[in-house]
């Protein structure tokens, strides 16, 4: 298997869990894996990384044992799917303090404009295989 990395998201996200749908429709080669922050693996994994994020607002992006957070880890996501996604890596050269700018002023208002699940997302047993926990 040619594995990328690892995505951790807010399992409790709709926009989270539509990011990760996103990278699973356009991975036929099932190089990336998930893991909600709230699971065990996803808090091993926060651990190992000495990154905090209790409100869970960053996707973090695990690749070759390095970590990416916030909008560095999203445009290492497309750069990895390839394709025209690859693209969007461009932005890469603003600097990170105003790309996370922006991502913070979505991360704090995700739940309200996309909604908010009761429960962590739970994938299909065809999906399982990509899911750490």
């Amino acid at each position: 298997m040619n594995e990328r990395g690892i995505v951790l998201f807010d399992g409790v996200c709709n926009l989270c869990c539509f990011l990760v749908k996103f990278i699973i429709k356009r991975d036929p080669d099932k190089r990336f894996r998930f893991a909600a922050l709230q699971s065990l693996t996803g808090q091993q994994l926060l651990t190992k990384s000495k990154l905090t994020f209790p409100d869970g607002n960053s996707v973090v992006y695990v690749r070759d044992d390095k970590f990416y957070y916030r909008s560095t880890a999203i445009l290492n996501i497309l750069n990895d799917l390839g394709g025209l996604w690859k693209a969007m890596y461009v932005f890469i050269i603003i600097p990170a303090f105003l790309r996370d700018y922006v991502y913070s002023i979505i991360a704090k208002t995700r739940y309200r404009i996309f909604g908010k699940r009761s429960t962590c997302l739970v994938p299909t047993l065809e999906l399982q295989e990509r899911f750490l926990d």
